[in-house]
């Protein structure tokens, strides 16, 4: 069984969860962007958790399937048809061998989700599917999809008729988001004037965004002079490059943020103003260039306390 790809949109590539444990070996994790979208397309499907998918960006594009089965599509609204006829989002989808699904601009949010009922099948590389654009390496052949690619897809031993419909809504997208994050480990890097405007100020995602950072456009952020023991010589934010997590918030010496993504560095060497928390990832994932975002702070603690109880 597989998927053919008809047009591959703007960038469309496989990937599940991400490598886990070798960002000490300077291995990036990768892995989907909206973890809470790719997460409810496999549920539909009635997949494992971390079955890869098809990640599509701003642009859908045209498939073909070459069997009978199940697919879902989650995430961005891309008005996807089916033979023509429209596709029911957040529901479990029956397709016959030879039907062609496209999909066009997103309506609204940036990235979309097909998850196949038997998962995306291709080969593992150091434990996860995911495609590293940078090494080149998991995925399909280590690069984004291509015009002729045919996709292997898993085997579903389960029925149609066995699955079921989430009962939650799709997130709602606007093109404006509210983002709770947590004080950066090198926070202290800026003045008491500088935190507030990061965490007051709106700001806009620049044409430079992509799978590995968004670069924001907005207030600058004031820096703080070195103070003794924070390893800084001067009034800058380089600081000796140091770990970096999916959310980290950079700030380079122009003082606009830069906020890590999925395919990040594994260390970095501007100081780091916030971490945005994990519950609001999916979020930020959704917007596009030219969308704003407004950063509120909060607690470590009250930041657990949320993850608790959303799950």
């Amino acid at each position: 069984m597989a998927i053919k790809v008809l047009n591959p949109g703007a960038l469309t590539t496989v990937q599940d969860l991400g490598r886990k444990g070798l960002q000490q070996f300077g291995i990036p994790s990768c892995g989907v962007m909206d973890t809470r979208a790719f997460a409810a397309a496999n549920r539909l499907c009635g997949n494992e958790p971390g079955a890869a998918a098809l990640e599509m960006t701003l642009f859908g594009g045209t498939y073909q399937f070459t069997e009978d089965g199940i697919f879902a599509l989650t995430g961005a609204d891309m008005e996807g048809t089916l033979d023509g006829a429209p596709v029911t989002r957040y529901a479990p989808v029956f397709v016959k061998a030879g039907q062609v699904l496209q999909l066009g601009m997103a309506k609204a949010g940036c990235r979309c989700y097909l998850a196949w009922a038997g998962g995306i099948d291709v080969p593992l590389v150091m434990g996860s599917r995911s495609t590293d654009l940078k090494a080149g390496l998991g995925g399909y052949e280590g690069r984004k999809l291509q015009a002729g690619d045919v996709i292997p897809t898993g085997c579903f031993e389960g029925s149609f008729e066995a699955l079921e419909t989430l009962c939650e809504e799709p997130c709602v997208m606007t093109g404006r988001a509210v983002i709770r994050a947590v004080a950066g480990p090198q926070a202290d890097c800026f003045t008491k004037a500088g935190l507030q405007t990061f965490f007051s100020k709106p700001y806009k995602l620049s044409g430079q965004c992509d799978r590995m950072g968004y670069r924001l456009e907005g207030p600058a952020i004031e820096i703080a002079e070195p103070a003794e023991g924070d390893g800084r010589k001067a009034k800058t934010t380089d600081i000796i490059s140091d770990g970096i997590v999916f959310g980290s918030v950079q700030v380079p010496s122009s003082g606009l943020p830069i906020v890590l993504m999925a395919d990040r560095q594994t260390t970095g060497g501007y100081a780091k103003i916030a971490t945005v928390c994990s519950f609001d990832l999916p979020l930020l994932a959704q917007l596009k260039p030219g969308d704003t975002v407004q950063f509120q702070r909060i607690t470590v603690q009250e930041a657990q306390q949320i993850l608790a109880e959303q799950k």
